[in-house]
């Protein structure tokens, strides 16, 4: 070998020996530097034809590993998507308050049976009385303040999706930046590492908000996917679009999140996702936040309408001059048709003295021995009452209105008592209501399959189809058929796969009138519907208020019901007495100091109830107590769950993170060893060319 030659072999040395020094002090600088990515600089051999020519530095890179680095991402993107649900859906269970202490909201329900109880010992007590009221009222206003917050959680989980979007696009443009950057560096030849340092931190903050999959470009950077597919960077950057809903509600559908990716097609991003905090979003604003919405919706209203029973087959002393019902959803002769039993309506004066009296017999179908029809019915009661009092049916509302010193009170048959849907004559028209509502809030509507529906031809009712996590799978405009006039038909229809929804389930109508889907197909179709332009002409509601058309529907009632205004004022109008039906001419039969509807009302959280399934629990005969307690111990339970899952994956994220760290991260120990063994190599290449040196001088002595 020549002298030249050993020359350049060292020269070689020395410099690969600078650089190598050069990314170990780099390493050890950023030893504590969180997210740095140690260097590793690539040494290599160089021959010139077949002869060694020294060493060089072929390339600086990152120490990164791919399985390494997905195992991380995956684990941040749960930990992201469940960490979320837990946040949230702790603040939802927080709402509730402690079942087991004195002021948390399944507390209040008993608080309302137990001042009703207390009333039984003193009926004519006007702060008793009120106390009752009180407890009821505080109850309807605290169902209704959770439901509004859970609204609100809805909102916020709605807001932070929308800034997650916003996050997503700044990091996908930063990435694609920084892959053109590398890709410069790596085509002339010079380091990269600085970028694709500081690239690998935003994929790893991309990874908790969505889940994504990264393959390395043979020209340097990377190229990223969603989970399912979708191309977010390489090359260029994907845009992603989403605004918001405004005030969120029960019934609030949400838009999605759209993508286009850089080859210009646009699709839905919200159905490809499958884990991340987007992911935990959607799924708390559109699945586990719905179905407490409407549990808690569903208790309060069968809480609600076991106290208006007990109210209803009761009356004050003097009765009021006015009982006006609730909008049953449809005309007098079909809500008539169906009765069987036996009830009176009775006139009295202020001492409790039948004045006129109407004794209905649905079986029989008679009034006072006269024989009526459903069509000629309310003909048939005002001749009963007349002159004292009048019956009315306006807007789906029927209403009995006495003269001057007079009240109305009803009654039913001890031995056949009135009944449709399990609820009596009184009950059922919500005459002499304690709580009342601004909207439908029973679904049992008591109409059969050839009953008439009431809607008009060409209407319009929007529904949704969504999975059990919240994924749409189709959107679908009913439009009511013409010469579809009956409530069969009517469920036909919607069955029906070409003008209804017959591909994704089936709606029923039970004996009790309400008209229910059940989803099929895998997965299960879940049903919402929107933009409802129908109106019934008998009382001027829509079809979703009158079925409860999906969750949102019935969990809207939740924030609906309030004391009745009279009530509310006066304690005294409540009903605790029993109309005695079979009381002489000229004798009281309403007596002052009769407690016996006290009984119900304070029993009427013990009493077997039929609710319905509501927010993924199965319909269910049991009290409204054991309902309360059953809920409180789901939401409890829900909120474990959450909180274990998030620990969990948390766990699994720092275990992920930490062998990625070990891998990746830098070790003082090596970089020590590394140190030294390049020291030692800068040293020996620069001994060699003294030794050469030596030997050229020698030689030129020797000339």
């Amino acid at each position: 070998m020549s002298l030249n030659a050993i020359f350049n072999n060292a020269n070689t040395g020395l410099a690969a020996a600078q650089q190598q020094l050069r990314v170990v002090s780099d390493n050890v600088a950023n030893v504590n530097t969180p997210g740095y990515i140690r260097k590793i600089a690539d040494q290599v051999s160089v021959s010139n034809q077949g002869i060694g020519a020294g060493v060089d530095v072929a390339r600086v890179r990152l120490a990164t590993d791919r399985f390494l680095q997905a195992a991380s991402l995956n684990a941040g993107a749960e930990a992201g998507r469940q960490g979320v649900r837990y946040e949230l859906y702790d603040r939802i269970q927080s709402l509730f308050g402690d079942p087991g202490g004195d002021s948390g909201f399944f507390t209040r329900i008993d608080d309302i049976f137990n001042a009703f109880a207390a009333t039984a010992d003193d009926p004519t007590s006007g702060p008793r009385r009120q106390e009752a009221i009180f407890q009821a009222q505080s109850v309807l206003d605290e169902a209704a303040r959770i439901s509004g917050q859970i609204q609100a959680t809805r909102s916020d989980a709605d807001a932070r999706l929308q800034t997650a979007v916003a996050r997503t696009n700044d990091l996908l443009t930063q990435i694609d930046r920084l892959n053109t950057e590398i890709a410069r560096s790596t085509a002339v030849g010079t380091d990269a590492t600085g970028a694709q340092g500081a690239q690998q931190q935003l994929i790893a903050e991309l990874g908790g908000l969505l889940d994504v999959r990264v393959t390395p470009l043979s020209s340097g950077g990377v190229s990223i996917r969603a989970g399912a597919g979708a191309l977010l960077v390489g090359p260029g950057a994907a845009t992603l679009e989403y605004q918001r809903a405004g005030t969120v509600g029960p019934e609030t559908t949400f838009n999605d999140v759209w993508i286009t990716e850089p080859a210009g097609q646009k699709r839905s991003l919200t159905d490809l996702l499958s884990t991340g905090e987007m992911k935990g979003l959607i799924e708390l604003r559109d699945v586990e936040a719905p179905e407490t919405a409407e549990r808690l919706a569903e208790l309060t209203t069968r809480m609600i309408d076991e106290l208006n029973r007990a109210h209803n087959a009761n009356s004050a002393v003097p009765p009021p001059q006015t009982l006006t019902g609730r909008n049953i959803g449809q005309d007098l002769p079909t809500a008539i048709a169906g009765f069987s039993g036996r009830t009176t309506v009775a006139v009295t004066n202020a001492s409790g003295v039948i004045q006129s009296r109407a004794d209905i017999d649905f079986t029989a179908m008679t009034i006072n021995g006269a024989a009526f029809t459903p069509a000629t019915f309310l003909t048939g009661l005002n001749a009963a009452i007349g002159p004292q009092a009048t019956a009315s049916f306006t807007d789906g509302r029927l209403s009995l209105t006495a003269t001057t010193g007079n009240g109305v009170a009803i009654g039913d048959d001890a031995s056949a008592p009135s009944q449709k849907t399990g609820r009596g004559f009184s009950h059922f028209f919500g005459l002499n209501d304690l709580v009342v509502a601004d909207r439908p809030a029973l679904f049992e509507t008591g109409l059969a399959a050839g009953d008439p529906h009431g809607f008009t031809a060409g209407e319009t009712v929007k529904f949704r189809l969504s999975t059990s996590d919240g994924k749409r799978l189709r959107d679908v405009t009913f439009t009511l058929p013409a010469g579809v006039t009956t409530v069969g038909q009517l469920r036909d229809a919607l069955n029906d796969p070409s003008t209804g929804i017959g591909r994704f389930g089936s709606f029923a109508l039970d004996g009790q009138g309400a008209l229910t889907f059940t989803g099929s197909g895998n997965p299960v179709a879940r049903l919402e519907a929107f933009q409802d332009t129908t109106t019934q002409v008998a009382s001027g509601v829509s079809m979703s208020e009158l079925f409860g058309f999906g969750s949102g529907a019935r969990a809207s009632r939740a924030d609906s019901f309030s004391i009745r205004q009279d009530i509310d004022l006066d304690p005294s109008r409540l009903a605790l007495a029993q109309l005695q039906t079979g009381a002489a001419a000229g004798s009281p039969a309403l007596l002052t100091g009769d407690n016996r509807g006290v009984a119900g009302l304070a029993n009427a959280g013990n009493r077997p109830t039929a609710f319905q399934g509501a927010g993924g629990a199965a319909a269910a005969l049991q009290t409204v107590s054991r309902y309360a307690s059953e809920l409180s111990g789901d939401i409890g339970g829900r909120a474990s769950a959450a909180k274990t899952r998030a620990e969990s994956a948390a766990a699994i994220q720092s275990e992920a993170v930490g062998r990625q760290t070990a891998f990746e991260g830098v070790n003082l120990d090596e970089e020590l060893v590394l140190m030294t063994t390049y020291q030692q190599a800068f040293n020996a290449s620069a001994r060699l060319i003294q030794s050469a040196r030596e030997m050229y001088d020698t030689l030129l002595g020797m000339v």
